[in-house]
């Protein structure tokens, strides 16, 4: 991208040295924490990566709100806001599984403007700009181009709660794995969302993630040309509740079986 916004070239810069810590720990993490529950982890990186990315932005742009997911959040009155998961995708890190990532988002008043991805496993950094496009290591990228359901991979994830949506979480699974070419449950959702946005997957849903999970990657396919709402096609929520994110030409379809009267009960979809 030419023309790169100061907001921009910082949180590159910032994700790069924030992947080093990370690789400077995979495959050799001595301590692994538990959250909510036995699948819900944290590590030593995810401790180390977030307090360079607070550290940094708190040294560059004081005055400015952050929102993390390890630590409570410091919101000051400031149009601007960054959006931070230190290290998506920690069950695979702790698994030495290289599919993770840094994901950063900067929101000015309620606009996701600036969003990172950075995947120091295999190098691979997608960012994006409003009305920019989306890149990938300084390319463009687009999703596929893919129009039926049957010709597609997509990719979803499952909550930490093991609850009645939960379950019926497997139905949806099985209704587009009977649809499609298969599903997808790579464990990282900043990651999915790029995967769409280059087209390596074609669409991509789940529930219940939360707004640092999504916001980076969110941002980063619709640049690239992907329709990303709720999913009933609303406007997406940041709080991540529920997301479908698409190629634009199979949305539709999607929505038509994550609205279906059994699954719209359970998800409170209006």
């Amino acid at each position: 991208m030419k023309n790169k916004s100061e907001f921009l070239s910082f949180t590159l810069d910032l994700a790069k040295k924030t992947g080093d810590i990370q690789l400077s720990y995979f495959g050799n993490i001595s301590s692994i924490e538990r959250k909510s529950s036995n699948i819900d982890l944290l590590t030593k990186a995810d401790i180390e990566s977030e307090k360079l990315i607070i550290s940094k932005i708190k040294e560059q742009y004081p005055n400015h709100s952050i929102i993390s997911e390890e630590t409570e959040s410091n919101l000051k009155d400031s149009e601007y806001t960054w959006i931070i998961d230190p290290l998506d995708g920690t069950t695979n890190f702790a698994h030495n599984l290289p599919i993770f990532a840094v994901s950063i988002a900067l929101m000015k008043e309620d606009k996701i403007i600036m969003g990172v991805v950075y995947n120091p496993a295999a190098n691979k950094c997608f960012y994006a700009e409003l009305n920019k496009g989306a890149y990938l290591n300084d390319k463009l990228i687009r999703p596929s181009n893919a129009e039926n359901l049957s010709d597609c991979l997509l990719a979803t994830g499952f909550p930490y709660l093991h609850d009645k949506k939960y379950d019926l979480s497997f139905q949806i699974f099985k209704d587009f794995y009977d649809k499609t070419r298969g599903l997808r449950r790579l464990g990282a959702a900043a990651l999915d969302l790029c995967f769409v946005a280059m087209g390596r997957f074609d669409g991509f849903y789940e529930y219940n993630l939360n707004t640092w999970d999504i916001c980076a990657g969110a941002l980063i396919a619709s640049e690239a040309g992907c329709t990303v709402s709720d999913w009933n096609g609303k406007k997406f929520p940041k709080d991540g509740s529920r997301i479908l994110c698409t190629n634009s030409k199979i949305h539709d379809s999607m929505m038509k079986v994550l609205t279906k009267p059994e699954y719209k009960i359970y998800f409170n979809l209006s």
